[in-house]
This record gives structure tokens, sequence and C-alpha cells, in this order.
């Protein structure tokens, strides 16, 4: 199996998550606060796509 979408929608999800916690304060309130949750679930579905590849890797 290929992860190389999965490999990337991980580091897009981390560096999303990286760019609103350093520019919190430039991002305008009714934006933030739904950046921030977008961020979390890219972020908890990207552990779960790792945790995911790590299990089913044996198994091909």
């Amino acid at each position: 199996m290929d992860f190389t979408a999965t490999i990337i929608f991980v580091i897009a999800s981390f560096v999303l998550g990286g760019v609103v916690f350093m520019k919190r304060e430039s991002i305008a309130p009714p934006f933030r606060r739904s950046l921030a949750l977008i961020s979390i679930v890219f972020i908890a579905f990207s552990f779960f796509l790792v945790v995911y590849s790590l299990f089913t890797m044996g198994m091909e």
C-alpha cells in the first residue's frame, strides 16, 4: 500500500496547527476558534491514520 497521501496529510495538518498556534494573535477572533477546531480535528485524524497504518503494516 502506498502511504504517500497519508504522509502528505499528516505533514500538512501539523503545519496548519503550527501556523495557527504561532500566528494566533494576528488571526481575527471570529476565525481563530474555527481554525483551531479544524486544526484539532485534522491533527486527531492524522494520529488515527498513523496508528492505523502501523497496525496494518504487516498485513500486506
